[in-house]
């Protein structure tokens, strides 16, 4: 049926519907380097936006970089952290961090996917604490470590500090994943002294000090391995009272430190973060050497040229640790935040370079195996490699 001529003038006049806006999509990965020796495990990598021109989430990506083989963007406003594959109930699962405020008195969970991508699980923490996402690992006991941030009030007359200024303490929990109840707890001001803080006090009380920045829990034989960036230290505490039974790094050091890379404060790391047991008295860091702040308050001037991952080597009985292995960022930059080093099968590590958007593989001789980039202002809190089929 033809429409009169007046129906098809009006219709002419009323301006056509906008199309919609595109969504965000998660960044593009660009592959630098791809050497035949390089890891056949997919990448799992939490890309993150500071400019919100692409969307937070998390990825699973193929050996090479170059596809994707699983994505879930997060809402607007949320960023993701540690998305790593892991075991429960001798199944493998999808475990990752989401929330705000990551680095800072963070607000949210770790969830638990099944390999058909379908929640099974969602992780709280417990006694009033929000979970931050600096680390989220699921043990053979059916139980999750995670970390939390405290704000409290502190007297720090004895250091030249306020009589009340506001504090930032470091809290590792231990979950039951099924009931959601806490079974193991551990402050940082329980059982570190204020004055091992590497961090500079702020010019206000009333600006809370971040001065032990907990960024690392991990299972070490029959203790728990964690790590403080603003202490520039590793602590092995029991799993039973939470003891500090050594302390490797910092102010008060259980080992004195060797080698010949150690940095220009004569410390084996500086606002490191992700300590790996490797097993024989080895320990892996990724040293980040910055945390944009090169003076410590004390006249040391903490950074090395760039950031980098370090090997070291403890010896119990001589009380020594050391530096035996370092991998430089191929760039020769500084990671002001973030990172890690992930061990892998061959003698292979495989680095996220945290604040930095790139991503390296190292074989067992140093070599770049694999290297890739993200576009200016976007990271992954850490990066890993994982078979995932």
């Amino acid at each position: 049926m033809r429409l009169p001529i007046l129906a098809l003038a009006i219709a002419a006049l009323v301006p056509a519907a906008p199309a919609a806006a595109a969504e965000p999509q998660l960044p593009p990965l660009t592959v630098l380097t791809n050497a035949p020796n390089a890891g056949k495990g997919d990448i799992f990598v939490t890309p993150t936006s500071a400019d919100g021109k692409y969307a937070n989430g998390v990825a699973i990506l193929s050996p090479d970089g170059k596809k994707t083989v699983w994505s879930h963007i997060l809402p607007a406003g949320l960023s993701a952290a540690d998305f790593r594959r892991q075991t429960y109930h001798g199944r493998p699962v999808l475990t990752w961090w989401q929330g705000k405020g990551l680095g800072g008195l963070a607000v949210g969970v770790d969830e638990i996917y099944d390999a058909d991508y379908h929640q099974i699980a969602e992780v709280r923490a417990g006694n009033g604490y929000q979970a931050d996402g600096h680390e989220f690992v699921i043990t053979p006991r059916g139980t999750a470590l995670i970390l939390a941030y405290r704000q409290a009030t502190a007297d720090l007359t004895s250091i030249g500090g306020p009589a009340r200024q506001q504090v930032i303490d470091g809290v590792v929990q231990e979950i039951d994943i099924a009931t959601g109840a806490v079974l193991f707890q551990w402050d940082s001001s329980d059982h570190v002294p204020y004055a091992q803080s590497q961090q500079p006090l702020p010019a206000s009380p009333d600006t809370p000090w971040d001065w032990f920045h907990i960024n690392a829990v991990k299972v070490d034989g029959d203790n728990l391995l964690l790590d403080s960036r603003n202490t520039w230290a590793a602590y092995e505490i029991s799993r039973r009272d939470g003891r500090i039974l050594w302390q490797l790094g910092g102010k008060a050091s259980s080992f004195t430190p060797e080698g010949a890379e150690l940095n220009t404060a004569g410390a084996l790391v500086a606002w490191q973060h992700d300590p790996e047991p490797l097993g024989n008295g080895y320990y892996s860091f990724f040293d980040n050497e910055s945390a944009g702040v090169a003076n410590t308050g004390s006249g040391a001037v903490s950074e090395y040229a760039n950031s980098r991952v370090v090997v070291v080597k403890l010896d119990p009985a001589k009380h020594t640790a050391t530096l035996v292995r370092t991998y430089n960022q191929p760039a020769g930059l500084l990671a002001t935040s973030q990172g890690n080093a992930q061990p892998e099968p061959g003698g292979r590590t495989f680095v996220g370079w945290g604040a930095l958007p790139y991503l390296s593989e190292f074989d067992r001789h140093g070599a770049v195996v694999f290297g890739a980039k993200f576009p200016a202002g976007v990271n992954t809190y850490r990066a890993y490699r994982f078979d995932w089929r």
